[in-house]
Order: structure tokens, then C-alpha cells, then sequence
């Protein structure tokens, strides 16, 4: 009798572990703006029953490998392009779910106040991974700077006009902001450059078109995206709630994407 109870008090502790585990979403987030995103998602999961955990990463890669290995069960930082790019890469079998939000991407300085103001053989840095890297190099395109060809994914060597003959200096996206100093321009990521106490709408030398492509996602593994978890977080993180404070906390410098 005394072995029964043990093993039926065993059996109800794992019973309640997997409850609790079924009601609690893992989700990896770079700290601005998804961390902020998914603290207004918070109290939303609550009513619903869940337990939102928030795990913050500095790192385009760490939050994608956890979501594969099953540490995560969704991580939000990333758009579309670098999604593909990353499962290419890496093997990984991650989806999106829903698109939240889009940050332009900008170009910034510490150095100079217009573009105008670029000299012969100025130094620029732009993120070292293949989708931003040509993302940022459209950017620069689209201000007037260089002339690209027409490869889906460009890096410097793509370029066939540079009248300025600017260097690049190609860098870790999160590490761009710390190279104002060193480099005349710099093209950042918004949740980066927000990081960095830089606002977009009124510190980018010249911003991401509004019509791009880069919708922010939630991702999460191949298989995992109708867990009622997920679709309990793909709800809120698509309400009304969010996408006020999308509009209200950024003004702008980020956009609503549904």
C-alpha cells in the first residue's frame, strides 16, 4: 500500500509537470522591440490561461538553434529572407506563423548630419549575414549611393557603381551600433539602432522604404505551429493590444504589420 502511493504520487507530479508544461510558451526575443512586443502579450496568454516565459538574446543565431532543439517553443526577432537563408544554412526545420511588425531598416552617423556630406573613400559598415547584408546595400541603393546588380542576395562584390568609392566594413548586426565612432555610416537594424538609444524616424540619415518585404515573424519549429500554445500566442501577439502599443511606443519608427 505505502509502494502505491508512492508511485501514484510520482505519477501525479509528472502528470502535473506536463500540464504546466502545455501552459507554458518559451519564446526567444531579441530585447527591442520583440522582449517589449511580448511583455504587452503577457497579461493577454494570461487570460487565456498560459504562462508567457521571455528569454532575451543579443544573437541572430543562439534563439533559432533553441527553437530547433526544442529549448524554445517559439522565438520572435527575425523576417522571412533570414528565415530561409538560416534553414538553408543550418539544416533547421523552422516556419513562421504570423507577421507582427516591421522595423526599417536606417542608416545612421556620428560623423555627419546628411549624405551629402560623404566623402571619397568613406568607410560604412553593414551587417555580416547574408539577407541583411544585401538588405542594407538596397538601402544604400535606394538613397542614391551605390548601384547594385540584380542577384537576389548582394554582398559589396555585387555593386557596379560607387562614385564615392565607400568602403565596407562588414560587421556582426549587433555590433554596429558600437562602430559609430569608427566608420562614417553605418546601416543598422531597428530593434539594434533602438537598442542603441537611436530613433529611427528622427536619427536615420535615410530609412527602409515602408513597402519592404522584412515583416518581423514568430517562428517556431516544423510540426509545432497548430499547438493550441501557439495559437494561443499567435492571437495575441496579432490583437489590439499590440498593435496600439506598436503605434503608440514607436511612432512610427516600427509598423504594425496585421
Amino acid at each position: 500500500m505505502k509502494f502505491s502511493k508512492i508511485l501514484l504520487g510520482a505519477l501525479l507530479a509528472v502528470t502535473l509537470s506536463s500540464a504546466d508544461k502545455a501552459k507554458t510558451i518559451i519564446v526567444g526575443a531579441t530585447p527591442v522591440p520583440h522582449a517589449e512586443i511580448l511583455e504587452v502579450v503577457k497579461p493577454l496568454l494570461e487570460k487565456d490561461g498560459f504562462k508567457l516565459e521571455i528569454k532575451e538574446f543579443n544573437d541572430y543565431t543562439i534563439p533559432n538553434l533553441a527553437t530547433e532543439d526544442g529549448d524554445l517553443d517559439a522565438n520572435f526577432f527575425q523576417h522571412l529572407p533570414y528565415l530561409n537563408e538560416f534553414n538553408k544554412n543550418k539544416g533547421t526545420h523552422l516556419v513562421k506563423t504570423v507577421g507582427v511588425h516591421l522595423e526599417p531598416m536606417g542608416v545612421y552617423s556620428a560623423k555627419i548630419k546628411d549624405l551629402s556630406e560623404l566623402k571619397n573613400g568613406d568607410t560604412v559598415a553593414i551587417p555580416n549575414d547574408p539577407t541583411n547584408e544585401s538588405r542594407a546595400l538596397d538601402v544604400l541603393a535606394s538613397a542614391g549611393l551605390i548601384k547594385l546588380n540584380d542577384n537576389p542576395l548582394k554582398t559589396p562584390l555585387d555593386i557596379v557603381e560607387n562614385p564615392k568609392n565607400l568602403k565596407f566594413s562588414e560587421i556582426e548586426a549587433a555590433q554596429i551600433p558600437r562602430t559609430l565612432s569608427d566608420v562614417t555610416i553605418a546601416v543598422i537594424n531597428t530593434n539594434y539602432a533602438l537598442n542603441a538609444k537611436l530613433n529611427p524616424s528622427k536619427d536615420a540619415l535615410a530609412l527602409e522604404s515602408k513597402d519592404s518585404p522584412y515583416t518581423n515573424y514568430v517562428v517556431v519549429k516544423v510540426g509545432n505551429e497548430n499547438a493550441p500554445k501557439i495559437k494561443a500566442l499567435d492571437k495575441a501577439i496579432n490583437s489590439a493590444e499590440v498593435k496600439k502599443f506598436i503605434e503608440s511606443k514607436y511612432e512610427g519608427a516600427i509598423l504594425p504589420a496585421f
